[in-house]
Formats: structure tokens, C-alpha cells, sequence
């Protein structure tokens, strides 16, 4: 039984893994359809061949007791064997990973994924043929046929769902990524102890037991020096000033840290929340938003919809842009599907449930709900480096466009990639074949090519904007406002060409979102200190 309680806990190992890459990687190389296509492509490549080189190894075996000692052997050194090559690599991606990034996303994407599944997932996938001939040579002694490798691949494979439960619900919420990994390192050299001490008294004990040590002891020094081994406390030089990070927590959908800065002068400072390499929002010591997007949607809503009854926020974030229309009188409710950061925006962004109403919901199932009640709803939903594809659909603009009441306009904070105009001409036509009146806003982007842009998007044609006052926006934030709200872009065939409807069921844009998405973290990556992304 012991030999399957291994093979049920390496397959937990596996997919353990599997999960915690994904979100290694996240800060570094974004969440796009490429990044997901290289851990899928690397995992399948690293079982295949484990798979392989495990079959080989029991079939060099002689039948004999040595050729069964010898099995155990092997079966007992591939726990210790992927647990160094785990150690090895959170010795090197903190250091690799922002580096590879800012080569290249794409195949910088897969070089990572190598170095933190490649040499695990083929050790760990070898143990199965392994135990399968230990299983042959046991069934060939008792006289039977069966080999079990049925039973062996049953077990290892609801090994894998527990991991990712175990992992989802058990690790992620509660310790770093980095520590989560080196646990999992640990929990494999201790199945290598284990292992040996099921070996026969006369099997070669010393190799595997040695590994399964320099395992434990190099996992171990790792968590003890965490911090100062990958710098992810600070300080950071970033933006100007010097950061350290004042809160973390983890949630099954992504890190969210909280960074100060360095005292600027008379005790002023700048709070800054982080999530996942994206800077969602900053705000001074008085708790206002320094964040132009703050007050551009806030401008838009108001400027649209003056006499607003009532407001649907979709994304929370530090809570800025609730908290600043529920100024207006008007009831405010805020969807996100992240308990975290309801936590983290009223403990440190001043949020108040009592001025907003929060709901943890996801947005799309939220809007299937909706009975025409809002007269703004402000789409600001960010994953990784974008609006998640299942939010740009054509369904999805219906279910919001059933949310607005008589008369009401949404309003969207966008990212368009100028080098990749189609990408957003996707977004534009989508949402025009739901919202048809539409009126686009950018502000000076200073040559960059990953502009900030604003969508004010209704059912009936949209009146005038009205002039909105703001009396506490950071003056330079505020003459670029104005600029911004004097002059909307012009709706030129041009914005809409080559853009296709998006659908539940048929997304010809995907590979356009992707490119969009990865252009977008390429930006992001280049000036944010390596420590400030490990998560």
C-alpha cells in the first residue's frame, strides 16, 4: 500500500505544480493564450518523456531479486530526484524570469516553463511505468497476470485532482508562491524517505537517501531566507521613489500586494496596490487617487449621466472609483469576484461597504441578474493584462445593455495597443452591435503605443457631455482631464477595421487579444524591479 500512497502523492506533486507555474509566471509573462500554450505544450512533453525514460529503465532490469532491489531503488530516487530540480529552479527564476521576459514573452514563456517543470514532471511521471514493473515482477511471483498498471494510473490520476484541490484551497490562499513550490520540493524528498525505508535490507539505500537529504536541506535554506533571497520585500526603486511592501495576500485569483512608499515630505507618502506586476491604483496619504483613470471614469459617468439615480461599478480594485460616484448621492453597488480585495481596499484605501454596496460575484453571472435599474454601470475588469475574453463577448454586451436603465450609458477603461489596431476594432464592433452610440477617449499618450482609452457606450444616441468640476484631483492630472474630455477621438471607419463580433461560441480575435496582451505586459515588465514581481 505504500507504493501506491507514493504514486497517489507524486501525481498530487504534478499537477501542484502545474498550478503554482501558472501563477509563478503570471507577473512576468501575463496570463495570455501563449503563456497558457507553453505550460499546457511543456507538462504533456515532460510526462511523455518521463513516461518513456521510466519504461526504459524497468526494462533494463533483470529478473532477478538484485533487478527487483534495483527497481526500488529507481522508483525511491525520482521523488528526490524532482525535488532537487525544484529547489534548483526557485534558486534560479527569481533571478531568470524578469530577465527572460524582458527578451522575449513568447519564447521566454517557454524557457521558463522548462526550468520550472521540465526535470520534476520527468522524474515524477517516470515513477509510474516504474512501479508498474515492481508491480509485474510481484504478479509473475503470486502467479497472476495483472501488472495493475490500470490501477497504478487511477491512483496517480486522482493523486493530480487532490493536488490541485490541496493547492488551490490549501496553499495559494495562505503562502507565497515561492514557499508554496519549495513545500511541494519537500513533500517529494520526504516520499523518497519514505521509499527507502520500504526498500530490502540488501537494496542500495545510500543514493536516494543522499539526494532526498541535499533535497530537504536546499528546500529548507530557501524558506528560511526567503525574503532576502528574492528581495521581495524591497525596498524598490520604482516610479521615482523607493517602495516596500506593507501588505500581501494571496487568492485563487492572483496576489495582491499593497507597496508604500518612502516618506516624500512632512510625512506624505504614496500607497500604491499591486497585483500580479499591474499597478491597479495609487493614492496619496490623504487617501486621493493619483491614477488618471479615477477620475476619468468618474468624469464620464457624471459628465453622461448628471442626474444618476444609481451606479453598478463591475471591478473593485482599491475602491477609487466606487467611492468617488457615491459622492454624488446616487446608490453605488461594486462586483468583484475577489474576496481579497475587498479586504485589502478597505483596510487600506478607505473603502466603506456603507457608502457602496460590494457583492463577490463574477460580473458576467452578476449581469444575467439585471433588470434594467442602472443608469451608469462602469466596466472596469482587468486580468492579467486585459479584459478577460469571456467579458468582451457579444452576449456579455447584452446581458449589460439588459442591466441599463431607460437613457443609460456604460462606461469602459480600456487598454488599446496602437501597433495592433485590429485588436481593438474587435472590442469596438462587439460592442457597437449591442450599444450602437459610442464616443471614444484618449489622452495624450506621449508616443507610447499602449494608450489608456475610454468608452462611453449606450443604447440611444448620447447627449452632450456636461462639464464636470473636480476640486480635489492632483493639478496635473487635471489639466489632462480636461484636455482628454475637449477632445474625443473621431469614430473613423478606421477604428473598426478588420474588427470582428466576438461571440460565446466564436472568437476569431483571440489571436489578437493575445498578441494585444502580450505587447501590453512587455511594457509593463521592462521598468519594474524583479523582486516587486515575485509573488
Amino acid at each position: 500500500m505504500l507504493l501506491y500512497a507514493i504514486i497517489f502523492v507524486s501525481g498530487a506533486a504534478i499537477l501542484a505544480l502545474e498550478l503554482l507555474a501558472s501563477r509563478i509566471m503570471t507577473p512576468y509573462f501575463g496570463v495570455s493564450l501563449y503563456i497558457w500554450t507553453g505550460i499546457l505544450s511543456i507538462t504533456l512533453v515532460s510526462l511523455a518523456l518521463g513516461y518513456q525514460a521510466g519504461g526504459r529503465l524497468a526494462a533494463r532490469q533483470p529478473a532477478t531479486k538484485a533487478g527487483a532491489a534495483r527497481l526500488l531503488e529507481l522508483y525511491a530516487l525520482m521523488p528526490a530526484l524532482a525535488a532537487i530540480a525544484i529547489a534548483i529552479a526557485c534558486l534560479v527564476y527569481p533571478r531568470a524570469f524578469a530577465a527572460l521576459a524582458n527578451w522575449s514573452l513568447i519564447p521566454g514563456a517557454f524557457a521558463a516553463c522548462v526550468v520550472l517543470l521540465f526535470l520534476p514532471l520527468v522524474a515524477a511521471s517516470a515513477m509510474n511505468p516504474l512501479l508498474v514493473a515492481i508491480r509485474l515482477r510481484t504478479a509473475r511471483a503470486s502467479g497472476t497476470g495483472d501488472a495493475g498498471a490500470g490501477k497504478v494510473f487511477f491512483v496517480s490520476t486522482l493523486g493530480s485532482v487532490a493536488g490541485v484541490f490541496v493547492t488551490a484551497f490549501g496553499l495559494i490562499p495562505y503562502i507565497s508562491n515561492f514557499a508554496a513550490v519549495l513545500v511541494v520540493s519537500v513533500v517529494l524528498a520526504l516520499l523518497t524517505v519514505a521509499a527507502v525505508a520500504l526498500s530490502p535490507a540488501h537494496g542500495r539505500k545510500g543514493l536516494p537517501s543522499a539526494l532526498a537529504v541535499l533535497a530537504l536541506v536546499l528546500a529548507g535554506a530557501l524558506l528560511w531566507n526567503a525574503d532576502s533571497y528574492t528581495g521581495r520585500k524591497g525596498p524598490f526603486a520604482y516610479g521615482g521613489t523607493t517602495w516596500r511592501v506593507e501588505a500581501a495576500e494571496s487568492s485563487l485569483f492572483g496576489t495582491v500586494k499593497v507597496l508604500r512608499s518612502a516618506d516624500l515630505e512632512s510625512g506624505r507618502f504614496l500607497r500604491m496596490y499591486f497585483q500580479d506586476g499591474l499597478t491597479q491604483n495609487t493614492v496619496d496619504s490623504n487617501n486621493r487617487s493619483t491614477s488618471f483613470y479615477t477620475y476619468a471614469l468618474e468624469a464620464l459617468a457624471r459628465g453622461y449621466k448628471p442626474d444618476m439615480h444609481g451606479a453598478l461599478v463591475l471591478g473593485l480594485g482599491a475602491g477609487m472609483v466606487p467611492m468617488r460616484l457615491a459622492e454624488t448621492g446616487a446608490p453605488v453597488e461594486v462586483i468583484d469576484i475577489d474576496p481579497v480585495a475587498r479586504r485589502i481596499a478597505e483596510k487600506f484605501f478607505g473603502f466603506s461597504h456603507r457608502k457602496a454596496t460590494p457583492h463577490q460575484a463574477d460580473a458576467r453571472t452578476f449581469l444575467r441578474g439585471c433588470n434594467g435599474a442602472y443608469d451608469v454601470v462602469v466596466v472596469d475588469l482587468f486580468h492579467g493584462d486585459g479584459t478577460p475574453d469571456y467579458l468582451v463577448t457579444r452576449e456579455f454586451f447584452s446581458d449589460l445593455r439588459a442591466c441599463l436603465a431607460e437613457g443609460g450609458v456604460a462606461v469602459f477603461n480600456t487598454f488599446a495597443d496602437l501597433d495592433r489596431a485590429t485588436s481593438y476594432a474587435h472590442f469596438l464592433v462587439t460592442l457597437k452591435s449591442e450599444l450602437p452610440h459610442l464616443a471614444l477617449y484618449r489622452p495624450d499618450s506621449g508616443g507610447a503605443s499602449h494608450v489608456n482609452s475610454f468608452v462611453v457606450a449606450s443604447e440611444r444616441p448620447l447627449p452632450p457631455l456636461t462639464k464636470v468640476t473636480f476640486d480635489d484631483a492632483p493639478g496635473k492630472l487635471e489639466e489632462a482631464l480636461w484636455n482628454m474630455l475637449s477632445a474625443p477621438v473621431p469614430l473613423t471607419p478606421g477604428l473598426f477595421a478588420g474588427g470582428r463580433i466576438v461571440t460565446d461560441a466564436v472568437n476569431a480575435a483571440a489571436h489578437d487579444f493575445a498578441q494585444m496582451q502580450v505587447g501590453y505586459r512587455r511594457s509593463v515588465v521592462q521598468g519594474i524591479p524583479a523582486g516587486m514581481l515575485m509573488n
